[in-house]
């Protein structure tokens, strides 16, 4: 049974910093791209960022390049999504995904979701 489990989500005021985790169990790990999404009240689930199976390459949003960075830890089996700088407008609950063959920003492609951690900005 595969199982992602995200946590390091909480409060923290605008231009502070958050590390989220998500620890992965039930595959192999490095057989799987993952993914960072978010998704606000109202909204969409929107992409975050990308990383590959062996962290050569990551990809972001424009909304967070510069601030956010992804990394991952075949060791641990886990993934983090580093967000510093960060603003009101990034509270969301945030969720990782894992996929084998994945269209980094699609959601659709990603076979499975952990159950998501909330991130509030404070302004």
């Amino acid at each position: 049974q595969v199982q992602l489990v995200e946590s390091g989500g909480g409060l923290v005021q605008a231009g502070g910093s958050l590390r989220l985790s998500c620890a992965a169990s039930g595959l192999t790990f490095t057989n799987y791209r993952m993914g960072w999404f978010r998704q606000a009240p109202g909204k969409e689930r929107e992409f975050v960022g990308y990383i590959s199976w062996n962290g050569a390459t990551s990809y972001y949003a424009d909304s967070v390049k510069g601030r956010f960075t992804i990394s991952r830890d075949n060791a641990k089996n886990t993934v983090y999504l580093q967000m510093n700088s960060l603003k009101p407008e990034d509270t969301a609950v945030y969720y990782c995904a894992a996929g084998i063959w994945v269209s980094r920003t699609a959601a659709n492609s990603y076979n499975y979701w952990g159950q998501g951690t909330q991130v509030t900005v404070s302004s």
